[in-house]
């Protein structure tokens, strides 16, 4: 039975990324606990469990009183019996005499078992918290373990623990498939190493859930923090982020020092520090933009690649009336309204963008309130 006992410990261990020794303490607790109950009238010290995995023992024993005869209770040995366990005792004295787990019953048993799984939970959640909290809102390498060819979730492994990247949370490109717009995902298979974003940790007083991602657009921010040493020390600093994922991303950076170019310190020689950052991006395009304090200059930055020939500010409602020249005003809409929208969200304005000569029907397009508001969370 040890034998089985313990492979079955080993096992628990595995499976729960529980050390050893820690197991063990816990699985002590619960049988006592349950030889307690089964053993009611004894006194706390009279019960001693002991777990050894090197010698490969599992023992229970209980202080027994020493009497003449046969034993009226379960509390009592005789004489006889208990000078196999202590030759030198005497009647009246109190003797450590083994116990068989078996004899607790099925309920005890069932009380040390939820004991352990409790002990189990609180262990894993400790863990996880331990393991990832200081991990949230940074970049993780993980190692992709499966892949769910009907639901698309791939399941990745970081430091012995499962996390699971959801089809709503990877890469992709969209391509036009049977005159249809359509997502290609990235093609992904185990074995990889990828890169994700912890963007929060759920749950965190039950059963913590560590929620990843791909798509994010902190994963853009810190994926310059990574490749981008100045970035990381603060010599240049990263203002705001808007992200359509698997499209374009816009990201406002400024220099805090003048001798440093915040624009070429981020595209690197030969474009080299840009080129590693897309590479983690399956495609996805970035305009680097120089931010400004003067907001009507930001905004014009901002719509970049456009030219913008004026912008005029309602500060109140938080607006801008954007002027174009005629052949730019495609460009600085974007495609279905894709620049307008990124513009809005990295400066929190929202844009309305107007040709330099407009036709009898002028074309206008404008960043809905909804994208304005998520630029000022920016």
């Amino acid at each position: 039975m040890n034998n089985e006992f313990f492979e079955a410990l080993d096992a628990l261990g595995t499976e729960n990324s529980v050390e050893l020794e820690l197991l063990v303490e816990k699985i002590t607790a619960a049988v006592l606990k349950a030889a307690q109950k089964a053993y009611p009238y004894a006194e706390d010290d009279d019960i001693r469990v002991e777990i050894d995995p090197a010698a490969r023992r599992f023992d229970i024993f209980m202080k027994k009183s020493v009497v003449e005869g046969e034993p009226k209770t379960d509390y009592e040995v005789s004489f006889e019996q208990a000078r196999l366990y202590d030759p030198n005792c005497e009647l009246g004295d109190l003797v450590e005499c083994p116990l068989d787990p078996v004899a607790f019953g099925r309920n005890n048993a069932q009380v040390a078992k939820q004991s352990i799984r409790g002990d189990l939970r609180a262990i894993n959640r400790q863990q996880v918290l331990e393991k990832f909290e200081s991990k949230e809102h940074e970049i993780i390498t993980v190692r992709v373990t499966q892949i769910d060819p009907i639901r698309g979730t791939v399941t990745v492994e970081y430091d012995h623990t499962e996390l699971y990247l959801s089809r709503n949370e990877q890469l992709f490109t969209e391509t036009v498939v049977d005159g249809k717009p359509t997502r290609v995902y990235e093609p992904l298979k185990e074995g990889d190493l990828i890169k994700v974003y912890v963007t929060t940790i759920a749950n965190r007083d039950k059963k913590p859930i560590v929620r990843i991602s791909r798509v994010d657009r902190g994963f853009v921010e810190k994926l310059f923090e990574l490749t981008i040493p100045e970035i990381a020390d603060g010599t240049v600093t990263i203002h705001a982020v808007s992200r359509e994922a698997g499209f374009r991303s816009k990201i406002a950076v400024s220099s805090n020092d003048p001798n440093v170019d915040a624009l070429g310190t981020c595209i690197g020689p030969h474009s080299s520090r840009i080129n590693a950052v897309l590479r983690e991006l399956h495609g996805e395009k970035i305009d680097i933009i120089p931010y400004s304090e003067d907001p009507e200059e930001f905004i014009i930055r901002a719509l970049a690649p456009a030219q913008v020939i004026s912008a005029t500010l309602d500060e109140e409602g938080r607006t801008a009336t954007v002027v174009v020249p005629n052949d730019q005003l495609s460009l600085a809409i974007g495609n279905k309204g894709q620049n307008a929208k990124l513009a809005a969200k990295l400066t929190g304005y929202k844009i309305d963008i107007y040709p330099e000569h407009p036709d009898p029907e002028p074309e206008t397009e404008d960043a809905s309130e909804e994208d304005a508001a998520s630029a000022e969370e920016a």
